[in-house]
Formats: structure tokens, C-alpha cells, sequence
């Protein structure tokens, strides 16, 4: 019975976040506009970065590469929700709803390791600024990097190959816009124990672990800014934190609207609302936050955009 339904299973039904006809042009509109602003304005921060040698520090290191992150993110679930709306099909493949579920666990993974090595590098540089270069030294940062690629990969693997021995009924309803892996459990027809047990403790890697380091990191910034005498001191090694801050405000405040939207109201439309703010409007709003309350950013944004309109 396993094989004949894994056999006629061909693919899954992507319910959305409205089947209001009169809402399609509305949506299709305001997410190709979302999707476009994000493309640009992570693109702007990576060249910026790249570009500009006095950007070329392990801070902004990290943030190049958070920012091509939030576009990998952002570009697994839009496009297809706007191609979806636009040739008004609810249709996505078997195995298309696996990668792209794949993608989304490992880019929203990717998020939650860089967040926390950038809020480790805000530690050492406040806390250890005399030894700030010896330790976050390139070879320790790309480490970093490929570290976290590394345990995502295998962590959103494991995950995929699980999902692929369970049962599911040929046309199955996923109420949202994207492939959901809390959704698609519910889906399923066969016992979802084991799949439970491995995203628990996917969670504590994934998300528990890297919240304690960020927390962590900023119970030494803070004790370490108490013990300053001058107040214009504070203020300014304080602000160099600014920006990170306000990215993982967003980004878990966002999450945990997602996680208490499904626990609590058991609404999929209000999950899907909130995972909307979670995969889609976050991206969005990094560059802006970053380049907003950083000079050394708007800077190198404007010297960028300065050489591109000269060339032109």
C-alpha cells in the first residue's frame, strides 16, 4: 500500500494565503515588488562589501554572506508563489516540494548560525578589542562559514530522506504558500515519531543553541560596558551592536510569531501570515536596517552607486 501511494503521488496542492480570486492581482503585485526590493537591496550590500576595502573586516564579512543568504531564502518560496498566482495553478511536485523544503531549512538554519558568529565577533570586539584581529582572523571566520554550511546541510538532509519514507494521499492540501514541514507532517499518513524526535532535536542545534550563544554574547557586551567609566564610550561601542540587534529582533520575533501562531490559534491562514514576516518581509528589511543605521555602509553604497552611474 506504501509503494501504490508513494507511485501515485505526483504532487502537492500549495493552498496560499488567499483563494480570493480579487486578492491574486493584489498579492502577485506586492510580492514581486517585495521579492524585487529584496534582490536589490541584499545585492547592494554584497557588492558594497565587496567592493570596498575598508569593508573588507570580519564584521561585514559575515554580513555579505547573511545577505546572500536572505537572497537564496526569499528566492526558494516567492518565485514560485508568483507563478502559482500568475498561471493561477495550486500544483508543485512531489519532488519540488522536497527541495524546496530542503532549501528553506537549510537557508533559515544558515541565518541562525550567522546571526550568532556575528553576535561572537560584536563580543570580541568590545570585550577583547586589543586581541579583536588575532582572533577573528580570516582563516577563523571562513571556519565559521564553512562550518555552518556543513552542519545545515546534513541537518536539513536527514530531515528530507525521513520525510521521503512517509505516505501522503495523491492531491494533498498544504495550507500554505510554500512547502511547510510542520504542515506536511500533519499531512502524512504513516507515524511521524522518528520525524518528531529528529526536529526536536534539530531544534536545540539549530535554534536553542545559537539563542544561547547570542544571549550569551551580549551578557558579556553588557558586563563589559558596565564596567566603562565614560558614557560616550559606551554609547559608542554600544552602537556598533545596533544593527545586530535589531536583525535578531526581527528575525526570532518573526519566528516566534510563527511558532505561537500554529501552537496557539491553530489558524494555518494566521501561521502562513506570520511565515510570511519570517521568510519573505525579514530579507527584505536586513539591507535597510544595516545601511540605515551604519556609515561605513552607506558610504560604501554610495561610493558603489557613484562608479556605477559614472560608468553609464
Amino acid at each position: 500500500m506504501e509503494a501504490e501511494n508513494q507511485t501515485e503521488l505526483s504532487e502537492f496542492l500549495l493552498l496560499g494565503l488567499s483563494e480570493d480570486l480579487e486578492l491574486q492581482p493584489i498579492l502577485f503585485g506586492l510580492f514581486l515588488s517585495i521579492y524585487l526590493l529584496t534582490l536589490l537591496g541584499n545585492l547592494l550590500i554584497v557588492l558594497a562589501i565587496i567592493s570596498d576595502s575598508h569593508l573588507h573586516t570580519p564584521m561585514y564579512f559575515f554580513l555579505s554572506n547573511l545577505s546572500f543568504v536572505d537572497i537564496c531564502l526569499t528566492s526558494t518560496t516567492v518565485p514560485k508563489m508568483l507563478v502559482n498566482i500568475q498561471v493561477q495553478s495550486k500544483g508543485i511536485s512531489y519532488i519540488g516540494c522536497l527541495t524546496q523544503m530542503y532549501f528553506i531549512m537549510m537557508f533559515s538554519g544558515l541565518d541562525n548560525f550567522l546571526l550568532t558568529v556575528m553576535a561572537y565577533d560584536r563580543y570580541v570586539a568590545i570585550c577583547h578589542p586589543l586581541h579583536y584581529t588575532v582572533i577573528m582572523n580570516f582563516r577563523l571566520c571562513v571556519l565559521f562559514i564553512l562550518m555552518s554550511w556543513f552542519i545545515i546541510f546534513w541537518v536539513a538532509l536527514v530531515h528530507i530522506l525521513l520525510m521521503m519514507r512517509l505516505t501522503f494521499s495523491p492531491g494533498t492540501e498544504i495550507p500554505h504558500f510554500f512547502c511547510d514541514f510542520a504542515q506536511l507532517l500533519k499531512e502524512a499518513h504513516s507515524d511521524t515519531l522518528i520525524n518528531n524526535i529528529v526536529l526536536y532535536v534539530a531544534t536545540l542545534l539549530v535554534g536553542v543553541f545559537p539563542v544561547t550563544g547570542i544571549l550569551f554574547s551580549y551578557y558579556q557586551i553588557v558586563s563589559s560596558l558596565m564596567q566603562m567609566s565614560s558614557t560616550a564610550g559606551k554609547y559608542k561601542a554600544f552602537s556598533t551592536c545596533g544593527s545586530h540587534l535589531s536583525v535578531v529582533s526581527l528575525f526570532y520575533g518573526t519566528g516566534l510569531g510563527v511558532y505561537l501562531s500554529s501552537a496557539v490559534t491553530h489558524s494555518s491562514q494566521r501561521s502562513s501570515i506570520a511565515s510570511v514576516m519570517y521568510t519573505v518581509v525579514t530579507p527584505m528589511l536586513n539591507p535597510f536596517i544595516y545601511s540605515l543605521r551604519n556609515k561605513d555602509v552607506k558610504g560604501a553604497l554610495g561610493r558603489l552607486l557613484s562608479r556605477a552611474a559614472s560608468c553609464l
